[in-house]
């Protein structure tokens, strides 16, 4: 699952909720560089957190390999 940790007015706490009930589904948080503080809360509850700008470019690698690296 790819969530977007930046966008204002999402219960981020029933998504992440919803999503542990789920534990075979890895999570992975994209922010930006300017809103990492303010996002850092749900880091933990992500298995890997990347910017927007890294988010594009490793996309179809973390497609194609999943979230291990």
């Amino acid at each position: 699952m790819i969530v977007d940790l930046t966008t204002n007015g999402w219960d981020y706490e029933a998504i992440f909720a919803a999503l542990e009930r789920v534990p075979a589904v890895p999570v992975l948080g994209y922010t930006t560089h300017a809103l990492a503080r303010t996002t850092q809360p749900l880091h933990a509850r992500c298995r890997r957190v990347v910017t927007k700008e890294a988010l594009t470019q490793e996309l179809p690698e973390l497609l194609q390999r999943g979230l291990a690296a």
